[in-house]
């Protein structure tokens, strides 16, 4: 099945910037964009419940014209809907082959997102969902900026998020830098099975870059057009993932979803990502 790619759009700049964000993504992928807007009826206006839809469905419609002139080949379809927001997301999400979505950063995100429901739509959503921040701009895409990954743990617990990093990069034309932070354990962590492991790779680092060249060969192979760079580097995975940031058009983290008496929570390193990285941010959900 074909999936479109979906923004959500609710009029502020930063849901604009996603749009637009999306509308570049769906016409290198030859995919149809789908926008979905998802609105509450206010009973404390003085106008009726068909008047409030007719305003939002204008303003909605008034986005959509702006990303058809700039791309006239794009198909576009459009969901106005009435509901409670992180449903209508999680859905749309599901159906696609990302959500892109507005985002401040170094704060909370906005629009849809307003405090925990923003990491609920991330939290919930069964596909990959792109924060976009207001300043994005298609120079950022261009040559020698990277598409940056971050891996961890065996291969199968990246392997998601390898594999839409490799796609990105394709459809662009980029170079993915995949990147695999790595701490000292603590001596308790040890088991005999995995200091035999040490020993046969010769260390910590030498395991640790075994593992990532070995998380990498899959990839690497299915996509030999794309260059790779391996960077391993000793620190948190946030800490690390923001000192390549700059060089990123850009990053891409896994997540699994932590569930609290008070909702669901993404992980500390999407989470960090998404308030302090620059460039785009795609969150990709764990197979």
């Amino acid at each position: 099945m074909t999936r479109p790619i979906t923004a959500g759009v609710d009029g502020t700049q930063e849901s604009l910037a996603a749009l637009d964000w999306a509308g570049r993504e769906a016409v290198r992928r030859g995919l149809l964009l789908r926008v979905v807007h998802a609105w509450r009826y206010a009973e404390s206006l003085v106008v009726d419940r068909s008047t409030q839809q007719g305003w939002v469905s204008e303003g909605v419609a008034e986005a959509v014209r702006a990303v058809s002139e700039r791309h006239p080949e794009l198909e576009v379809s459009v969901d106005v809907v009435e509901g409670e927001p992180v449903r209508a997301l999680a859905r749309a999400a599901a159906e696609a082959e990302m959500l892109v979505l507005g985002s401040r950063g170094h704060g909370p995100v906005l629009g849809f997102l307003l405090g925990s429901v923003g990491q609920q739509v991330i939290a919930e959503a069964a596909r990959p969902v792109v924060l976009v921040r207001a300043g994005d701009q298609p120079a950022a895409e261009a040559a020698g900026r990277e598409v940056v990954v971050g891996q961890h743990g065996d291969p199968e617990d990246s392997a998601a998020t390898l594999r839409f990093a490799f796609e990105t990069a394709a459809a662009r034309g980029a170079a993915v830098r995949a990147v695999r932070a790595w701490t000292l354990p603590p001596v308790f962590a040890y088991s005999p099975g995995s200091l035999k492991l040490l020993d046969d790779s010769g260390g910590l680092e030498p395991y640790e870059q075994q593992a990532l060249t070995e998380a990498l060969r899959p990839w690497r192979e299915r996509f030999p057009e794309v260059p790779v760079a391996e960077h391993l580097e000793m620190g948190s995975a946030g800490q690390v993932l923001l000192s390549v940031a700059d060089r990123a058009q850009l990053m891409v983290v896994g997540r699994r979803a932590h569930r609290t008496a008070v909702g669901a929570r993404i992980g500390s390193v999407a989470h960090g990502m998404l308030h302090h990285a620059e460039c785009p941010v795609a969150v990709v959900p764990h197979e």
